[in-house]
């Protein structure tokens, strides 16, 4: 509907008659104050306003509509016959007007700019009615997410619970199995080697098994909501090692670390994480070559595997090369995905979990892992953390 606004009842009944043949609805008000109050109670898509008016004038009026948050947005077109100069027209655009329009006044020129506007105003109207539904929506939305993620973080306690139950429930009977297959190898089948043979197979069997739960449990307890705190990286790295030490020892494996960085992380399991790659770089050696593991790190600008060094870089690039027996790239993706192996059980042990571990710590770290590496000529790991852990969740 459109509200005309006009002193004189000739020219409200004119206008009014004349967008009334052109199908548009039309209310008028002959004062400022009557229009005021009409504004306040009825919808409006264009305003149509005389300048000279007693008591408010078209610029009183103007500004005042354009001050009410429910009228702000109706365009006003002014139609004057006195204040025709310029800085008259220029203050009914400063008013609020869109529009100022002479009297007299081509019919055809503006019924087409009343159209103009008309249509601008609804257009207008339905976008900001479909940015409320969206916005609701989202909203909506945004808290189905949130209780989603209430819902998983309450199922993933939940599933680490039962892994831990369920890696304890069988663990105990796969002990007595090994133990008690142990008893009977050892006491009544020394002089039946094939018997021995077939339970040595049993024995073997059972106990792959009681790793293979050991690293499912290890995978699954990885805490989704870590403690991290500022953490000497050598320190870490030489522990890992005297946890490996027998490992290393019957390898006649040599290790050089070098001095490594202060960063903040979750001790625990960056520990693991050496421990599974330099124990990849033992199991995967060459024969009748002594292991050689290198491992060095130095700050970078970002993260990025090819980021530049500096001192002042906000990550830390940890390397682990070895001369081992390497592997095709081809495959890079494979060897951090659960269970899956290059090589087969018998001639290399393992469950091919422990690079899947390694990788969902580090990105719990919200760090980067990945490798470079030929068959025959060795293999490099390399590790992209960030040093502030608080930093990076700030910024991401």
């Amino acid at each position: 509907m459109i509200l005309i606004v006009d002193d004189k009842q000739a020219n409200l009944f004119s206008l009014k008659t004349l967008l009334q043949l052109n199908v548009y609805d039309v209310d008028t008000a002959s004062s400022g104050e009557e229009a005021l109050k009409k504004i306040l109670k009825n919808e409006y898509e264009l305003i149509i306003l005389d300048v000279q008016m007693p008591g408010m004038d078209g610029y009183e009026v103007a500004e005042i509509i354009t001050g009410y948050s429910k009228s702000k947005d109706i365009p006003i077109i002014f139609l004057s016959a006195v204040n025709i100069d310029k800085r008259f027209i220029t203050k009914g655009y400063t008013s609020g007007g869109v529009d100022y329009v002479t009297k007299p006044f081509d019919p055809d020129l503006l019924l087409l700019k009343i159209k103009t506007f008309s249509k601008l105003y609804r257009q207008a109207k339905e976008l900001s009615d479909i940015k409320d539904n969206l916005e609701q929506k989202v909203e909506k939305r945004t808290e189905e997410l949130k209780q989603a993620n209430k819902n998983l973080e309450v199922s993933n306690a939940e599933l680490q619970q039962y892994a831990f139950i369920a890696s304890h429930d069988l663990q105990e009977p796969l002990r007595k199995i090994i133990t008690f297959t142990r008893i009977i190898e050892e006491r009544f089948l020394e002089k039946t080697p094939a018997a021995m043979e077939y339970m040595s197979k049993i024995i073997t069997s059972s106990e792959r098994m009681r790793t293979l739960i050991n690293d499912l449990l290890n995978y699954s307890s990885i805490s989704v909501d870590p403690k991290f705190i500022f953490t000497d990286l050598t320190k870490i790295v030489n522990q890992a090692l005297v946890d490996l030490e027998v490992s290393i020892s019957e390898k006649n494996a040599r290790i050089e670390v070098d001095d490594l960085p202060v960063i903040e992380v979750v001790p625990e399991q960056i520990t693991q994480v050496f421990q599974n790659i330099v124990s990849n770089a033992l199991k995967f050696s060459k024969k009748d070559v002594t292991p050689f593991i290198k491992i060095s790190g130095e700050l970078v600008q970002k993260k990025s595997a090819k980021s530049k060094p500096s001192a002042t870089g906000e990550y830390c690039r940890i390397t682990i090369t070895d001369n081992g027996i390497g592997f095709d790239e081809m495959y890079l993706d494979k060897i951090f995905s659960m269970f899956q192996r290059l090589h087969g059980k018998s001639e290399y042990k393992g469950t091919g979990i422990g690079l899947s571990i390694t990788k969902k710590i580090i990105e719990n770290h919200n760090g980067l892992i990945t490798a470079k590496s030929k068959e025959e000529e060795g293999s490099t790991f390399i590790i992209i953390l960030p040093v502030n852990q608080t930093a990076e969740h700030q910024t991401s």
